[in-house]
Protein backbone atom coordinates (compact mmCIF):
# COMPACT_ATOMS: atom_id res chain seq x y z
CA UNK A 1 0.00 0.00 0.00
CA UNK A 2 3.10 2.61 0.75
CA UNK A 3 4.54 1.60 -2.24
CA UNK A 4 2.11 2.56 -4.15
CA UNK A 5 1.05 5.89 -2.67
CA UNK A 6 4.94 6.60 -3.39
CA UNK A 7 4.73 5.84 -6.68
CA UNK A 8 1.52 7.91 -7.47
CA UNK A 9 3.12 10.82 -5.45
CA UNK A 10 6.62 9.83 -7.67
CA UNK A 11 4.30 10.10 -10.68
CA UNK A 12 3.16 13.73 -9.30
CA UNK A 13 6.68 14.82 -9.00
CA UNK A 14 7.67 13.69 -12.18
CA UNK A 15 9.52 16.08 -14.65
CA UNK A 16 6.74 16.05 -17.57
CA UNK A 17 4.18 17.66 -15.16
CA UNK A 18 6.96 19.87 -13.45
CA UNK A 19 7.30 21.17 -17.56
CA UNK A 20 4.19 21.60 -18.01
CA UNK A 21 3.30 23.34 -14.92
CA UNK A 22 6.53 25.54 -15.55
CA UNK A 23 5.35 26.21 -19.11
CA UNK A 24 1.59 27.19 -18.14
CA UNK A 25 3.04 29.62 -15.80
CA UNK A 26 5.90 30.79 -18.08
CA UNK A 27 3.29 31.37 -20.84
CA UNK A 28 1.02 33.66 -18.21
CA UNK A 29 3.78 35.32 -16.54
CA UNK A 30 4.68 36.42 -20.14
CA UNK A 31 1.23 37.44 -21.40
CA UNK A 32 0.93 39.64 -18.23
CA UNK A 33 4.19 41.21 -19.00
CA UNK A 34 2.97 42.15 -22.55
CA UNK A 35 -0.25 43.50 -21.66
CA UNK A 36 1.43 45.68 -18.75
CA UNK A 37 3.74 46.83 -21.17
CA UNK A 38 1.26 47.83 -23.81
CA UNK A 39 -1.12 49.28 -21.21
CA UNK A 40 2.17 51.22 -19.99
CA UNK A 41 3.19 52.70 -23.46
CA UNK A 42 -0.50 53.57 -24.16
CA UNK A 43 -0.64 56.25 -21.25
CA UNK A 44 0.89 58.70 -19.35
CA UNK A 45 1.91 55.99 -16.77
CA UNK A 46 4.94 57.56 -14.88
CA UNK A 47 3.38 60.91 -14.65
CA UNK A 48 0.37 59.39 -12.83
CA UNK A 49 2.83 56.73 -10.84
CA UNK A 50 4.59 60.14 -9.39
CA UNK A 51 1.08 62.09 -8.95
CA UNK A 52 0.01 59.52 -7.09
CA UNK A 53 3.59 59.11 -4.86
CA UNK A 54 3.32 62.41 -4.90
CA UNK A 55 -0.21 62.49 -3.02
CA UNK A 56 0.78 59.77 -0.69
CA UNK A 57 3.69 61.70 0.37
CA UNK A 58 1.23 64.95 1.07
CA UNK A 59 -1.28 62.49 2.67
CA UNK A 60 1.20 60.62 4.97
CA UNK A 61 2.43 63.47 6.20
CA UNK A 62 -0.73 65.11 6.73
CA UNK A 63 -1.58 62.10 9.15
CA UNK A 64 -3.24 63.29 13.07
CA UNK A 65 -5.62 61.98 15.17
CA UNK A 66 -9.14 62.99 13.88
CA UNK A 67 -9.81 64.91 17.06
CA UNK A 68 -6.98 67.28 16.39
CA UNK A 69 -8.43 67.68 12.63
CA UNK A 70 -12.26 68.20 13.82
CA UNK A 71 -10.84 71.13 16.23
CA UNK A 72 -8.49 72.51 13.57
CA UNK A 73 -11.63 72.98 11.21
CA UNK A 74 -10.72 73.34 7.27
CA UNK A 75 -6.33 73.73 8.09
CA UNK A 76 -6.31 69.82 9.41
CA UNK A 77 -8.61 68.63 6.49
CA UNK A 78 -6.73 70.79 3.65
CA UNK A 79 -3.97 68.25 3.97
CA UNK A 80 -6.39 64.97 3.18
CA UNK A 81 -8.45 67.02 0.64
CA UNK A 82 -5.43 68.08 -1.17
CA UNK A 83 -3.27 64.60 -1.16
CA UNK A 84 -6.77 62.94 -2.07
CA UNK A 85 -7.10 64.68 -4.40
CA UNK A 86 -3.25 64.84 -6.01
CA UNK A 87 -3.80 60.67 -6.02
CA UNK A 88 -6.93 61.03 -7.77
CA UNK A 89 -5.43 63.15 -10.33
CA UNK A 90 -2.76 60.62 -11.03
CA UNK A 91 -5.28 57.74 -11.52
CA UNK A 92 -7.77 59.61 -13.19
CA UNK A 93 -5.70 60.01 -16.52
CA UNK A 94 -4.67 56.43 -16.30
CA UNK A 95 -7.78 55.34 -16.84
CA UNK A 96 -8.80 58.21 -19.53
CA UNK A 97 -5.85 59.42 -21.52
CA UNK A 98 -7.83 61.97 -23.18
CA UNK A 99 -7.99 63.61 -20.13
CA UNK A 100 -3.63 63.62 -19.51
CA UNK A 101 -4.01 67.74 -19.77
CA UNK A 102 -7.03 68.79 -17.61
CA UNK A 103 -6.15 66.16 -14.53
CA UNK A 104 -1.93 66.97 -15.15
CA UNK A 105 -2.52 70.67 -14.80
CA UNK A 106 -5.14 70.33 -11.82
CA UNK A 107 -2.84 67.53 -9.71
CA UNK A 108 0.37 70.19 -10.81
CA UNK A 109 -1.92 73.04 -8.97
CA UNK A 110 -2.86 70.89 -5.94
CA UNK A 111 0.59 69.97 -5.41
CA UNK A 112 1.87 73.83 -5.14
CA UNK A 113 -1.03 74.35 -3.22
CA UNK A 114 0.21 71.81 -1.05
CA UNK A 115 3.25 73.84 0.12
CA UNK A 116 0.61 76.13 1.70
CA UNK A 117 -1.89 74.04 3.62
CA UNK A 118 -0.01 70.79 4.25
CA UNK A 119 3.22 70.84 5.87
CA UNK A 120 5.20 72.54 3.55
CA UNK A 121 3.68 69.98 0.78
CA UNK A 122 5.17 66.86 2.79
CA UNK A 123 7.81 68.80 3.54
CA UNK A 124 8.95 69.63 -0.02
CA UNK A 125 9.46 66.16 -1.34
CA UNK A 126 5.20 65.60 -2.22
CA UNK A 127 4.63 68.90 -3.83
CA UNK A 128 8.06 67.87 -6.07
CA UNK A 129 6.73 64.57 -6.82
CA UNK A 130 3.45 65.71 -7.50
CA UNK A 131 4.95 69.25 -9.60
CA UNK A 132 6.73 66.18 -11.33
CA UNK A 133 4.02 63.79 -12.09
CA UNK A 134 1.30 66.92 -13.21
CA UNK A 135 4.30 67.84 -15.98
CA UNK A 136 4.98 64.65 -17.30
CA UNK A 137 1.05 63.99 -17.65
CA UNK A 138 0.40 66.81 -19.44
CA UNK A 139 3.80 66.10 -21.82
CA UNK A 140 2.94 63.03 -22.13
CA UNK A 141 1.56 62.13 -26.01
CA UNK A 142 0.71 59.19 -28.13
CA UNK A 143 3.28 56.96 -29.28
CA UNK A 144 3.63 57.70 -33.39
CA UNK A 145 3.66 54.72 -35.60
CA UNK A 146 7.72 55.09 -37.17
CA UNK A 147 7.45 56.16 -41.18
CA UNK A 148 8.80 54.06 -43.36
CA UNK A 149 11.87 55.21 -45.79
CA UNK A 150 10.47 55.84 -49.41
CA UNK A 151 12.44 53.81 -51.81
CA UNK A 152 12.98 55.76 -54.57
Amino acid sequence: MLSRARNAYGWFRSSRLKTAYGWFRASRVRAAYVWFRAFRRTRPFWGGVWLVAGGWTVLKFSLSSLQLIVSTGFGGVAGYLVGGGMILCGLIPLALPAQRYTFGLIGAVLAVVSLVVSNLGGFLLGMALGVLGGSMTVGWGVKRPRRRAVEG
